[in-house]
């Protein structure tokens, strides 16, 4: 016969299931709230720049601000050719990717599949000090150290210069490559390496055809997500690259990124209301705009190499 809990008890129990309820719903509500507060962030951000953008734009067309080459709102007369900020900005995270990308993805792919825990143990705090130093630092860097090196190998190259910048934010994304890489490779399941060496693969068979390919997914998105911090990169491509708005593809010239001229302008003197303090926000979606589009790509390029590897 089944023994009936005193009344005592029974109360206790129900006591205790409501508190944990109560508690259960209070976590569920503290983290709805966290999300919302994120989203209504995003949402308040976006605002303010479509708002004041649109007061720029209804005095620049856009197709002044995104059909001429020659960027001067501060001067007389103003021109508003936003190419040579987007192009400065775009020099700055293809030469920084085409440096931090594959060292990053060999990295990880050492750390993950090749380096003994001892050597692990050692490698990834220096990762993690190299992600840590402040940015200014990497511009001084770059100012002081890559320059001077650059001057004694390629003559005519400007003090400041696209390629510093490039080589400063390369090595700055390098530590984040490397860490979402090897985070990426560890978590493909230890039974497709252990299949693929039953059938009598070799080490590097196994790395590149099987666990590359399964990670590819956190690999992609590893690579995206680097460009877009070097997309919006500002202090140390503001040291090491320049503050000219110039449209060129010489690595070897000043350049300005998008980001560079936001400093320059919100640091600056310039009258509120005026078409050059706007040109601020109308810079910042641009800029919001881009990453924005290379988040989207990013998740479709997980989801494509999720849905073919798995």
């Amino acid at each position: 016969m089944a023994k009936v809990a005193p009344s005592g008890t029974r109360s206790i129990l129900r006591h205790r299931g409501g508190f944990s309820a109560f508690v259960e719903g209070a976590i569920k509500l503290f983290c709805l709230v966290c999300a919302l507060v994120s989203v209504l962030t995003t949402f308040g951000i976006l605002l303010t720049l479509f708002s004041d953008s649109l007061v720029f734009f209804s005095r620049v067309s856009i197709t002044e601000f995104f059909g001429t080459t020659k960027w001067a709102p501060t001067y007389e007369p103003p021109t508003y050719g936003v190419i040579p900020l987007i192009t400065g900005t775009l020099m700055i995270a293809i030469s920084s990717g085409l440096i931090a990308i594959p060292i990053g993805l060999l990295i990880g792919i050492y750390l993950s599949e090749y380096a003994s825990s001892r050597t692990r143990g050692m490698l990834k705090p220096g990762l993690e000090l190299l992600a840590g130093v402040p940015t200014v630092v990497y511009g001084f860097f770059g100012l002081f150290v890559v320059t001077p090196f650059l001057k004694k190998f390629i003559p005519g190259i400007d003090t400041y210069n696209g390629l510093s910048g490039g080589i400063v934010v390369g090595i700055m994304i390098l530590p984040l490559v490397a860490s979402l890489c090897e985070d990426a490779i560890r978590a493909v399941p230890r039974g497709l390496r252990e299949a693929a060496y039953g059938l009598g693969a070799t080490k590097t068979e196994v790395t590149l055809k099987i666990v590359v390919p399964a990670a590819l997914s956190g690999i992609m998105a590893s690579f995206i997500l680097a460009l877009s911090r070097a997309i919006g990169e500002t202090m140390a491509v503001t040291l090491a690259a320049g503050a000219q708005p110039s449209l060129t593809f010489d690595p070897r010239e000043s350049i300005m990124t998008m980001t560079a001229y936001i400093v320059q302008i919100a640091k600056g003197d310039i009258p509120a209301g005026s078409n050059a303090y706007y040109t601020l926000f109308a810079v910042g979606l641009t800029l919001f705009a881009m990453t924005y589009l290379m988040n989207v790509l990013a998740n479709k390029l997980v989801k494509r190499y999720r849905q073919v590897y798995t």
